[in-house]
């Protein structure tokens, strides 16, 4: 591929393993697309799935996908950690080789307005690709989630860029746009008390006065016992896991509580990750031109 733009899909599912690899179906053995990665957490109820390829035929492999999430899903009956408004909750572009951030933006709106079209489906543009500056923010969109977006889209501010000014009855609303990869990364705690995680992604989050480029909740592991703080890194070139991960520490000493763990969901950056190895070893005037597999991908 000389072209490649990369997608990375929320599904609202994540339990039914046969309709799962339903979604997943149109990224795989398809010309010019390859599916990287896919995860599903019950606890989130949530499907993540990594997909690249050519703008076009990632284009149509992507509308496919969410007509057949329309079909499955019915959030009247969903139930899950993650905050989600639709089926197919949220579809961000993103530029890796050969692509521009504007190229992205055009794609997501191309694919937004033939969504709207095919399923009835309202479409929010959000990040690089908003058409307000209020709907930069997916979480401002989202506020409310499924059950408050029967009333909210019907408020002039909160009209979709397509699609009709009604929620979808079963599938909801979907977020569609262009980004910068993001990092999403999962801190778990050793505590069962969700207020506590709450209290720690509130101080951590931009929004709250933590790290720029941060993003967090809290999230009940009800099956394991335990909370943690869900997080997205929206730039990790400006602000380092490291950083998230320390923070969190900090916060969560106030309480008692330590990190037993944590994650990362889906398929993350290799320079995200030599970067936190750097800082913890303390190597001294490192840089990814000393890194073996990056020298060879040159």
């Amino acid at each position: 591929m000389n072209r490649i733009m990369e997608c990375v899909p929320n599904f609202s599912e994540g339990r039914d393993l046969q309709k799962i690899d339903q979604i997943v179906a149109p990224f795989r053995a398809r010309a010019g697309v390859k599916l990287l990665d896919y995860s599903n957490d019950e606890d989130h109820n949530r499907l993540v799935v990594t997909v690249v390829g050519e703008p076009e035929p990632l284009r149509d492999a992507v509308i496919e996908a969410i007509g057949v999430a329309v079909e499955l899903i019915d959030l009247n009956h969903h139930q899950g950690q993650h905050p989600r408004m639709g089926a197919v909750d949220v579809v961000p572009f993103i530029p890796i080789k050969g692509v521009t951030m504007d190229e992205a933006i055009a794609l997501s709106r191309e694919v937004g307005e033939e969504v709207a079209r095919r399923y009835q489906l309202p479409v929010f543009l959000y990040e690089k690709s908003a058409t307000a500056p209020h709907r930069e923010n997916l979480a401002a969109i989202r506020k409310g989630e499924f059950e408050g977006m029967a009333e909210k889209i019907h408020q002039p501010e909160w009209h979709p860029d397509y699609g009709p000014t009604e929620r979808h009855p079963t599938a909801g609303t979907v977020a569609i746009g262009a980004r910068m990869p993001l990092v999403a990364y999962n801190i778990n705690l050793s505590t069962p008390s969700l207020e506590i995680a709450h209290d720690i992604a509130k101080k951590i989050r931009f929004i709250g006065g933590g790290l720029r480029y941060c993003k967090a909740m809290g999230v009940e592991l009800k099956d394991r016992g335990i909370t943690q703080v869900s997080i997205n890194m929206t730039d990790y070139t400006r602000t380092a896991l490291y950083r998230a991960f320390e923070l969190v520490r900090i916060e969560a000493r106030r309480y008692g509580v330590s990190i037993v763990g944590s994650e990362i969901i889906g398929l993350v950056p290799m320079e995200a990750l030599i970067d936190t190895a750097s800082y913890y070893l303390g190597l001294e005037n490192f840089s990814m031109q000393q890194v073996l597999e990056a020298r060879i991908m040159e």
